[in-house]
C-alpha cells in the first residue's frame, strides 16, 4: 500500500503540474504579466505557497524544539534541492532532447517569447539568470551567517527578508514583455476555446494547486515511511528526503517546460522559487525560532552556496552546457554523504 501510494501520488503531482503550468501561462496573459515573470513570480509563488504555509504553522504554532527544527530545515533544505536537483533535471532533460549546447545571451529576445530553441541547442539569456542567482546568493549568505550568531535585535531582521522579496516581486512584475499566444497550448479545462475566459483559467489554476498540495503531503508521508523502512534516522529523512518531496512541484514544472521547449520559463521558475525559499521561510524562522544552526544545517547551507557558485562561475566563463547544468546534482550528493557521516 505504501509503495502504491508513493508511486500514485508522484503521478498525481506530475499530472497536476501539467494542468498548473498550462493554466499559469494563460493567467499571466490575462494579468498582463511578462512571460518571464510567469515563471519567477506566478508559478514560483503558487508552488512554494504550500510549504511556506507549512513552515509558518510549524514555527508559529508548534511551540517546541522539534517544530523549530522543521521550520529551519525547510528554510535550508528547499533552496538546496532547487539549486542542485532542479537545475540538474533541466540539464538531463536537455541532454535527452539532444540539446547539448547552451547558447548564452546577455538579453532577452526582442519578442519576449521564452520558446526559442533551435533543433540542436537552447539559448538562455544569462543576464536574467545571473542577476537572480546573485540576489539569491547574497540573501542566502546573510541568512546562513545569522544562524551562527545571537544578538538582541536578530528576530526583527525577519522583516528585512520579507522586504527583500517584495522588492524582487515588484522588479519582476514591472519587467514587462509580451506574450506570444501562438506558443500557448489550449487550456486543458476548455480545450476547444481559442482564448479561455479568466474564470476558467483561475479555476484550473486553483484546482491544480490544490491537487499538488494534497498529493505532496501524501508523498512526504510515504517518503517518511520509506526512510524508516530503510533504517534512516528522522533527522536524515527531514533534511535529505523531505525537501526533495516538497520541491517536487517546482522540479516537475521545470521538466514540463523544458519538454515544451520553454527552457527560460523552466529556469525562471527555479530561480523565482529559490528567492521565495531564501526569504519568506527565513523571515518566519528568524521571527519565531532561535535560528541557530547545527552541523547538518550548516552543511546544507554550504552545499547550496557551492552549487550556486559553480553555476555562476560556469556562466561567467561562458562554459554553460546541458551536461554542466546536470553536474549541479554533485553538491547534493556530497551533502547526502556528509549528512549520513555526521549522523
Amino acid at each position: 500500500m505504501h509503495v502504491a501510494l508513493l508511486v500514485g501520488t508522484a503521478v498525481v503531482i506530475y499530472v497536476a503540474c501539467e494542468w498548473f503550468v498550462n493554466a499559469i501561462e494563460w493567467l499571466g496573459l490575462h494579468l498582463r504579466i511578462g512571460p518571464i515573470a510567469v515563471g519567477t513570480i506566478l508559478a514560483a509563488v503558487g508552488t512554494a505557497l504550500p510549504e511556506s504555509v507549512v513552515t509558518f504553522v510549524a514555527v508559529v504554532f508548534g511551540h517546541s524544539a522539534t517544530f523549530d527544527a522543521i521550520g529551519m530545515g525547510a528554510a535550508l533544505g528547499g533552496p538546496l534541492v532547487l539549486a542542485t536537483i532542479a537545475y540538474a533535471v533541466v540539464g538531463f532533460v536537455l541532454l535527452l532532447r539532444g540539446r547539448r549546447q547552451v547558447v548564452m545571451r546577455n538579453t532577452r529576445p526582442a519578442s519576449g517569447n521564452p520558446a526559442w530553441e533551435s533543433d540542436s541547442d537552447v539559448e538562455v539569456p544569462t543576464k536574467q539568470l545571473v542577476r537572480d542567482q546573485r540576489w539569491f546568493l547574497a540573501v542566502f549568505v546573510v541568512k546562513v551567517g545569522l544562524g551562527l550568531v545571537t544578538f538582541a535585535v536578530k528576530p526583527w531582521l525577519g522583516f528585512a527578508f520579507f522586504a527583500v522579496y517584495i522588492v524582487y516581486f515588484i522588479r519582476e512584475v514591472s519587467a514587462g514583455g509580451e506574450h506570444d499566444e501562438s506558443t500557448l497550448e489550449p487550456l486543458k479545462l476548455t480545450p476547444r476555446t481559442v482564448r479561455p475566459h479568466v474564470g476558467a483559467v483561475v479555476a484550473q489554476t486553483v484546482g491544480a494547486l490544490a491537487a499538488i498540495f494534497v498529493a505532496s503531503q501524501l508523498f512526504v508521508d510515504q517518503l517518511a515511511w520509506a526512510g524508516k523502512t530503510l533504517g534512516l534516522s528522522a533527522s536524515v529523512v527531514a533534511l535529505l528526503l523531505s525537501p526533495v518531496a516538497t520541491e517536487l512541484p517546482e522540479t516537475i514544472n521545470a521538466l514540463i517546460w523544458v519538454r515544451q521547449g520553454k527552457t527560460q520559463l523552466a529556469l525562471a521558475n527555479i530561480s523565482g522559487a529559490m528567492m521565495i525559499q531564501a526569504t519568506v521561510p527565513s523571515g518566519f524562522g528568524l521571527l519565531f525560532t532561535p535560528w541557530r544552526f547545527d552541523g547538518p544545517l550548516l552543511l546544507s547551507g554550504l552545499a547550496t552556496m557551492v552549487a550556486i557558485g559553480y553555476l555562476l562561475a560556469t556562466i561567467g566563463r561562458h562554459r554553460l552546457s546541458s551536461a554542466r547544468l546536470a553536474y549541479a546534482a554533485v553538491p547534493y550528493a556530497g551533502f547526502a554523504a556528509g549528512l549520513i557521516f555526521l549522523r
